[in-house]
């Protein structure tokens, strides 16, 4: 009952505490919206994404087209709903597979001393290409493919949740509690899961955020580029790529997806400094 209570009295401080932070609260509320209106695309627009109408392309924005046409006569606003779905299914899922190698090769490198060294040349290494050349030559060997993209995406920012979990796995195991559990012969895995990977799902967590934000500008570049996903599926980059060529007669190609990632990179980097700040015991207590 006790620990109930405790737990029970810790809540609303918490709550408290999230609300107090306008800018994480703000960046968590555009977030869902935007989620929910990538969900509910159908319901929002009365057009399909690949909808062609030549008699209507480059229209402007108006009460027809809420964001006018591009040159196949494509509703922007029905795009930038589906775009908005690609990109986010992108994004998580990138957290995801960069989360699973991540914690893996960290665990391994910070709870292991003998495997410390190489694995750690190992992140070091990953970590000396720039994100987006990286990924691109990983897309290039794989194909361009929106599996691929989430893979070689995937391992581009594994490195980062790598060096994080090392770096508590470090301060971790000599602690007296996991120093307890090998005396009293716990098995290993059950020490990396219950012991020391459920005191670095704070930090993870806050530096998902980020990945999830840089994952998302990623795909867009990568599909800008044309190295990524198929043109055939609407992504944010896709449409600032073709709107690219009718800059100056028609900017409202390029300028509605580019707003819809600046809207969703902010939200989530806010929603991540917010995270950041309650999580952190150093930073909590300036709150």
């Amino acid at each position: 009952m006790a620990g109930a209570a405790s737990i029970a009295g810790r809540e609303p401080n918490l709550l408290m505490r999230l609300v107090s932070r306008p800018t994480a609260l703000g960046g968590l509320l555009v977030l869902v919206v935007i989620a929910l209106a990538a969900l509910f695309a159908p319901w929002l627009s009365s057009h399909a994404p690949g909808q062609l109408s030549i008699a209507n392309r480059l229209t402007p924005p108006g009460a027809l087209y809420l964001m006018g046409t591009d040159d196949l006569g494509r509703d922007i606003f029905a795009r930038v709903l589906y775009s908005g779905r690609t990109s986010l299914t992108v994004g998580f899922l990138v957290v995801a597979v960069a989360s699973v190698i991540g914690i893996v090769l960290g665990l391994v490198a910070g709870f292991f001393r003998k495997a410390d060294a190489p694995v750690s040349r190992l992140i070091d290494a990953m970590m000396a290409f720039p994100d987006i050349l990286l990924a691109i030559a990983l897309v290039a060997a794989l194909g361009p493919s929106a599996a691929n993209v989430v893979l070689a995406l995937g391992i581009v920012y594994a490195p980062r949740l790598a060096r994080v979990v090392r770096a508590s796995t470090l301060v971790i195991r000599e602690l007296p509690y996991v120093e307890a559990a090998r005396a009293l012969a716990v098995p290993t895995p059950v020490i990396l899961v219950r012991h020391v990977l459920r005191n670095v799902t704070s930090p993870l967590l806050v530096q998902a955020t980020f990945i999830f934000a840089q994952a998302i500008l990623a795909e867009a570049g990568l599909s800008f580029l044309g190295v990524g996903i198929s043109p055939d599926i609407p992504t944010w980059g896709t449409m600032i790529s073709v709107g690219r060529q009718y800059m100056s007669s028609a900017g409202w190609i390029m300028l509605f997806p580019g707003l819809a990632i600046v809207f969703t990179v902010l939200a989530l980097q806010l929603l991540g400094d917010g995270l950041r700040d309650l999580l952190d015991p150093r930073l909590a207590k300036d709150i």
